[in-house]
């Protein structure tokens, strides 16, 4: 009887060892994966911070574009300033005959009035358009070429 305790008794010592380093190697692989979901956490933190940085420093300078824009506008509206057109104009040339005599035909060419409200709606959506391209190509500078070590194995 003896004989057969302390075979219970040893086989039940081996399977207590068994199980522990069974329970161990769970709980530190269990470790390992909680260490590598918090490095994932905080790489996607930093590159949500990253992306509103972004995304803050484009929608200031949309909005310090379009205000410049209005400020224009105002001012030409005002006629404070005007809008020329950069055009290459034929020299300027003094009629000789009795209906213009002395009186210069070329002058300063410059927007029609009603052309002027498409120009600053080509340069509102001009500076969005810029914006909008600037930012995608640093968010695919940033974001799309290089991806994140998470130091986690598969």
């Amino acid at each position: 009887m003896t004989l057969l305790l302390m075979a219970v008794v040893s086989w039940a010592a081996w399977d207590y060892k068994t199980q522990l380093a069974t329970v161990r190697s769970e709980r530190d692989q269990a470790v390992f994966e909680a260490e590598g979901l918090r490095e994932v956490a905080r790489l996607a933190y930093e590159r949500m911070e990253q992306a509103a940085d972004l995304d803050s420093r484009h929608t200031k300078e949309l909005n310090d574009a379009r205000q410049q824009n209005t400020d224009l506008q105002r001012a030409v509206d005002q006629l404070d300033q005007r809008l020329l057109v950069k055009a290459n104009c034929p020299a300027t040339t003094v009629r000789t005959d009795s209906a213009g005599a002395g009186v210069a035909d070329a002058g300063t060419a410059e927007l029609a009035a009603d052309a002027r409200s498409d120009y600053f709606t080509l340069r509102d959506q001009l500076a969005l358009s810029r914006q909008m391209i600037l930012g995608l190509q640093e968010r695919e500078r940033r974001f799309c070429t290089t991806q994140p070590n998470t130091g986690a194995t598969p």
